[in-house]
């Protein structure tokens, strides 16, 4: 029999065949904004660019890319400050030794950090192990260092990953990683040295895939929010799910975009049924998955 290609990391499960349980208070959806924060080197390397596509990188690209660090973010952290929502930030470790005014920002809004590799310049994949363990380490120290906290999640640039990466995440302390947009549900992954969480991580209700590479409308991805936010909250009624939401501040934060956004996610917090929603972070996801009894998240 032809045997293809597999990853070996999980298994196939139907979502209706699975363990019911609830998160915290009973709660049957879990929200969380995961805010990327990069840093792009000047004139080389990946770069993402709405404007001309597969070309080299230019000094207009990397000003609208620093646009999101300079304006971008403080609008978004001004916006969840005001709706009162959490963050997960997805950190490139340049961005935790160059920007302290960022740094400082996320320590006051006590929001969960999670490794985001060293700047988006750069993927993990196609690289000798030994090089990637070295990307892992230096972003993983960058953050200790300048953040105070020890990242134990992680998204690489991209959700980039070579064969190895969930190994060497696990290898390097990392206990759970958002690059799998397999499932609306934790799972357990393998690994060669034991499990790691796989936290539900939107590849589509992204603003850079979404809006940055696909043109959609600012208006148009507003809608995509509350149309995932209405559905998954009555979904959530049969079975527990996470629903993420990926932000950069150099898309989302152009004011046009910031605008319906806004309206989308005050929608949420104001929705009829807000009382089945935990509004959260990847990394209270991670730990409360990490207490429920042996058997409950499926793999575990």
């Amino acid at each position: 029999m032809l045997s293809l290609p597999s990853h070996n990391r999980y298994d196939f499960s139907s979502i209706q065949k699975r363990k019911d349980y609830s998160w915290p208070g009973g709660k049957r959806l879990a929200f969380y904004v995961a805010l990327n924060v990069e840093h792009f080197a000047f004139g080389t390397g990946r770069v993402l660019d709405p404007t001309n596509r597969g070309g080299p990188p230019t000094q207009r690209n990397f000003a609208w890319l620093d646009y999101g660090n300079r304006v971008g973010i403080w609008r978004l952290f001004g916006m969840l400050d005001q709706l009162k929502l959490p963050a997960s930030i997805l950190l490139n470790g340049q961005v935790a030794e160059l920007y302290p005014d960022i740094v400082e920002k996320i320590r006051s809004r006590g929001d969960d950090v999670l490794g985001h590799g060293r700047t988006n310049s750069e993927l993990l994949s196609g690289r000798w192990e030994h090089d990637e363990a070295r990307i892992i380490a230096e972003t993983t120290e960058a953050i200790a260092k300048h953040v105070g906290v020890r990242p134990t999640g992680w998204m690489g640039p991209g959700a980039a990953e070579s064969n190895v990466t969930p190994d060497l995440l696990k290898e390097a302390g990392y206990t759970h990683i958002l690059d799998w947009p397999m499932d609306d549900q934790p799972l357990w992954m393998r690994t060669r040295s034991g499990p790691i969480l796989s936290i539900p991580y939107p590849l589509e209700l992204n603003d850079a895939g979404t809006l940055a590479q696909r043109d959609h409308t600012g208006r148009q991805f507003a809608d995509m929010v509350i149309d995932q936010f209405d559905e998954m909250v009555e979904q959530s009624e049969h079975q527990p799910l996470v629903l993420g939401l990926s932000l950069h501040g150099y898309i989302v934060g152009q004011p046009f975009r910031l605008r319906p956004l806004h309206q989308a996610l005050k929608h949420c917090v104001r929705h009829e049924l807000k009382d089945r929603v935990w509004f959260t972070r990847a990394g209270e996801i991670a730990d409360y998955s990490f207490k429920l009894p042996k058997g409950t998240v499926l793999g575990g």
